[in-house]
């Protein structure tokens, strides 16, 4: 009898139990929608953040310790081997290296005797790891901003980048032939493959190849820094405190942290890998990535809650209109000897069995927009989280139960006498 009068009513109250779906529905699907991305919005924040250049560097440990600690530089030039460079790849978070180039900085003296900076670096190099593994990195995925007039020069094609200021001084273009003398003073020549322009050091430089460098300034398989891109956990307290000195964290809390990407576990275990280097995160970029991250799920949060208040009204407007119509019914019910248990209990199990239904159709909805603003936003999919259902499921239920409060209250103060008098 239960079931068969909730049926009657759903069948009868058709019109209104819709609008009580479509407006759960439309909470649901942007409560969906939100927390997903929330979820995965970390990994999108840090890739978007790849685009402005390494969040690593990696240079000679004595030259670093010396200008951290005494602020100068070391008389005798320090350098780390080009040879070791693979090994960024067999850290334990191997996969969160995106690309890594190394840097080798010299002057080259062209025939006229002036002498310009000189950088040397990998642009699209083949690495083969020490597990037989081959991958391409370099500069052209490190420099992601860096502007190109012409093309990035091959490897050991005698081709070199010059940079835009220093193009316009020397007077050269995309295709012209610059003249250097070498260190015995040999006379040779760079074609120029392409006019950079990045807004740092290198457009007042030439960039070319690193073994063409390492020829000129007499540093063959060395290089003075490499630049690492690396995928990242934002930081916190745990992560801070670390980076300040690993000595001081306990075995448990190490572990946490050396088993967890932030950028000062990435960099501990490069220095591991690479005997006499010293690996630095570039703080403004991992301290962005936190802030960024933190305000955008603050801001996906208070979506996500306003989304549900809004819908918790929607559907309390819906069930008290909806009991004011039914009045005489239920005040007929009660007369009969319906407890407010058993009515309340009905109209709980109507309004929710509408809920649901919306639920459902607005979590699908939900998952749709997601992609639709990882698509917009970030370009990528959305990854879908399993987590997201069962929350939303339980923030569905808590919504339906707050909008019927106000509903309730006016049944269990419903008197039969009074509303089949129609006072």
């Amino acid at each position: 009898m239960f079931w068969q009068m909730v049926k009657g009513a759903l069948i009868r109250q058709r019109k209104r139990f819709f609008l009580i779906a479509l407006t759960v529905a439309l909470g649901v699907s942007l409560a969906a929608a939100m927390l997903n991305v929330m979820f995965d919005i970390g990994a999108k924040v840090n890739q978007e953040l790849k685009a402005y250049g390494a969040n690593i560097t990696v240079t000679p440990r004595t030259a670093s310790v010396l200008q951290d600690v005494y602020g100068v530089e070391s008389g005798h030039k320090e350098y780390l081997q080009e040879k070791d460079i693979s090994k960024i790849k067999t850290i334990f978070w191997t996969n969160n290296i995106v690309a890594f180039a190394p840097d080798l900085a010299g002057t080259l003296t062209l025939t006229d005797g002036k002498e310009v900076p000189l950088h040397g670096t990998w642009f699209e190099h083949v690495v083969t790891l020490p597990t037989g593994e081959s991958i391409t990195t370099g500069a052209q995925e490190i420099k992601s901003w860096w502007t190109v007039a012409g093309a990035w020069p091959r490897e050991g094609a005698g081709e070199a980048l010059v940079g835009e200021k220093l193009a316009a001084d020397l007077g050269v273009s995309a295709g012209d032939t610059l003249h250097y003398r070498g260190k015995d003073g040999e006379e040779g020549t760079l074609k120029v493959s392409g006019i950079v322009t990045g807004g740092g050091a290198e457009d007042e430089s030439i960039t070319t190849d690193l073994g063409f460098v390492q020829g000129i300034v007499g540093a063959e398989g060395k290089v003075d820094k490499v630049e690492v891109s690396a995928i990242t956990t934002p930081e916190n307290d745990l992560a801070r405190k670390a980076a300040a000195n690993p000595e001081r964290l306990s075995q448990k809390e190490r572990e946490i942290w050396y088993c967890t990407a932030y950028v000062s576990s990435i960099a501990f275990q490069i220095e591991e890998a690479i005997p006499g280097s010293a690996a630095q995160p570039v703080r403004q970029i991992a301290e962005s990535e936190g802030k960024i991250l933190e305000k955008t799920e603050m801001l996906m949060m208070l979506i996500t809650g306003l989304s549900l208040i809004s819908a918790a009204l929607g559907v309390s407007n819906l069930v008290s209109a909806n009991i004011m119509e039914r009045s005489r019914e239920f005040g007929l019910m009660k007369a009969l000897g319906a407890t407010n248990l058993s009515v309340s209990l009905m109209v709980l199990a109507e309004i929710f069995i509408a809920g649901i239904g919306g639920g459902i159709v607005g979590y699908f909805g939900g998952l749709l927009l997601a992609q639709a603003i990882g698509q917009t936003v970030f370009g990528s999919a959305i990854a879908i989280n399993l987590f997201v259902a069962p929350i939303v499921a339980a923030l569905m239920a808590l919504m339906l139960l707050v909008g019927s409060l106000p509903a309730i209250r006016m049944l269990l103060s419903l008197q039969p006498a009074s509303v089949l008098h129609g006072r």
